[in-house]
């Protein structure tokens, strides 16, 4: 038995609220689930969440649509998945690909994946990705009950003995007897990757985490360079933000050629403003939505080519992407106010903001010290110059309006602790002398009792889960600023808390469970710029001058 929700606006006292679960959106003889809500029974004027019960025959892996329609309804109906009187719930998009506000008998779709017993969404990826021509499919949590991956592989290993791939040009997975000559030569092409380049780690522990950490990037980058956050239909996009940590994590790990193919895919991608969307078709043909788009973008993506750089020292290539880094960062020296502070918008959270946020203010301050390197670098002197003032414009502003606080969400200080802090530490920024301290008492702030870090502690939001992004990022921020046992602390946190395929989810539920998708590219590549980081020597970071 399955329940949905949704919130309800009526001012009919007749008709009905009619519900179904379609495998086919627009079939009608698909629905395996329908219930109805009688409008008379609620009342002639009724506001507030309204569940249906549908005993859905559903089968773990295939996508299934939800469709409410309003049925034979005299006055105004209306309904959505978010409740204005609830300001701690996120924003709607993170109701997977759905609960959009509707018109007055209009119809709601989302997408919805039967979800494992912890509530995750995905465990693991069979690939036969290649640099010309990628296929991914996810491993469902039920598919993955019992089953291991061949090490250093995409291949299943099966209870039964048997082994799972995806052949090369296939589309579908097949099942094989153990050492299968298709699935071998996949286990060798992997290994043969990760052998092309350097595996981080001082312990098996952390070398099998990092493998599987890179062979999932490799595996959620697409042919056009786009990286996919996931293989779910809400995360089948690629961020500007998340490809930017993997860029660095390939570059660091000595996978240059994949680094730049990214970075390439982000110059196409670029709008002519110099900006870019909040996220884009793996294809490159734009926006799936209207989201808005992130500021914080101008700064990762500088940063980005700057580390991209140090590791693979091509200038050619660099001369390539100068112009997509000048336009990034004349927009953002643009944006700087009179205080040397950006304006308020979204950032990594995805949500307004009344404030300029630590979210955007401190990756600028990243890009804005790369690109005045990469400048200079270049032969770019007047750039440079200006680059560098601008920096200095916007660090002094992070000095007046958010070091007095301990560096918190907002300049205004009313939105309480970010683990967007981390992003003023290497390798992303040279630390303030009072950063660590501002660690710390950050680290204590956003802790979950369970373990591991949630992104904010604004008392307008709720985080029940630890989000597994923040958790790495202030372990590579504590490990930039030699607190290397604090990072070793949240870094075990994390190993200890993958899927049973060794995968990273995005979040871990109070219970201790990875929850919501696996894996997540963003911490994949964050874990992997974290062992880096531990291993040594430390990663580059963008000088002040």
């Amino acid at each position: 038995m399955a329940v949905a929700s949704v919130h309800l606006v009526s001012e009919s006292a007749t008709g009905a609220l009619h519900a179904q679960v379609r495998a086919d959106l627009h079939d009608p003889a698909s629905t395996v689930a329908d219930a109805r809500l009688d409008l008379a029974v609620l009342g002639e004027s009724r506001e507030g969440w309204v569940s249906f019960h549908l005993d859905a025959a559903t089968i773990a892996g295939r996508t299934y649509f939800l469709v409410v329609q309003a049925v034979d309804a005299a006055d105004d109906v209306a309904w959505s998945g978010i409740d204005a009187d609830r300001p701690d719930l996120p924003p709607s998009w993170q109701h997977r690909d759905g609960w959009h506000p509707c018109e007055a008998g209009a119809r709601l779709t989302f997408g919805m994946d039967p979800l494992g017993p912890s509530g995750l969404l995905t465990a693991g990826l069979l690939t036969n990705g290649t640099t010309s021509s990628t296929t991914t499919v996810a491993v469902s949590p039920a598919e993955a009950d019992g089953t291991a991956y061949v090490p250093d592989s995409n291949v299943l290993r099966l209870p039964s003995g048997e082994w799972r791939y995806l052949p090369e040009h296939a589309t579908e997975p097949v099942t094989v007897p153990a050492a299968d000559l298709g699935a071998v030569r996949s286990v060798a092409a992997s290994r043969a990757w990760l052998a092309r380049g350097r595996v981080p780690g001082r312990t098996t522990e952390q070398r099998a985490a990092a493998a599987r950490a890179l062979l999932s990037i490799r595996a959620l980058l697409q042919p056009s360079g786009a990286v996919a956050a996931a293989w779910v239909d809400a995360w089948k996009y690629s961020w500007p933000r998340d490809s930017s940590a993997v860029v660095t994590a390939l570059a660091a790990t000595g996978h240059t050629d994949e680094a730049y193919r990214i970075l390439a895919y982000n110059a196409r991608t670029q709008r002519s403003d110099g900006t870019w969307d909040a996220r884009t078709e793996l294809d490159g043909s734009g926006p799936p939505d209207d989201r808005e788009w992130q500021l914080d973008a101008n700064g990762w993506v500088s940063w980005s080519v700057w580390q991209w750089h140090q590791a693979a020292g091509d200038d050619r290539q660099l001369a390539a992407l100068y112009p997509m880094v000048r336009k990034a960062t004349r927009h953002a020296v643009n944006a700087l106010d009179d205080e040397g502070l950006p304006p308020p918008g979204p950032d990594y959270w995805e949500m307004p903001s009344t404030a300029t946020t630590i979210g955007t203010a401190a990756p600028l301050l990243a890009g804005l010290r790369a690109s005045a390197d990469l400048a200079r670098r270049s032969g770019h002197t007047a750039d440079s110059d200006a680059w560098q003032a601008a920096g200095d414009r916007l660090a002094d502003g992070i000095r007046r309006h958010f070091a007095p606080l301990g560096y918190p969400r907002t300049a205004d200080g009313r939105h309480g602790r970010d683990s967007a802090i981390a992003f003023l530490a290497p390798p992303f920024n040279q630390p303030p002398p009072d950063l660590a301290a501002a660690l710390d008492s950050t680290h204590a702030a956003l802790a979950r009792p369970g373990g591991g870090i949630s992104p904010g502690d604004d008392a307008a939001q709720h985080w029940p889960n630890a989000w597994t992004p923040s958790t790495a990022t202030l372990a590579l921020a504590f490990a930039g600023v030699g607190h290397t046992d604090t990072a070793g602390r949240l870094l075990a946190w994390i190993l200890d808390h993958r899927t049973v395929l060794g995968e990273l989810a995005e979040q871990v539920d109070p219970a201790g469970k990875p929850t919501s998708v696996a894996p997540l590219v963003w911490t994949d590549a964050l874990v992997l710029l974290t062992l880096t980081q531990l291993d040594g020597p430390p990663l580059p970071t963008p000088p002040e001058r």
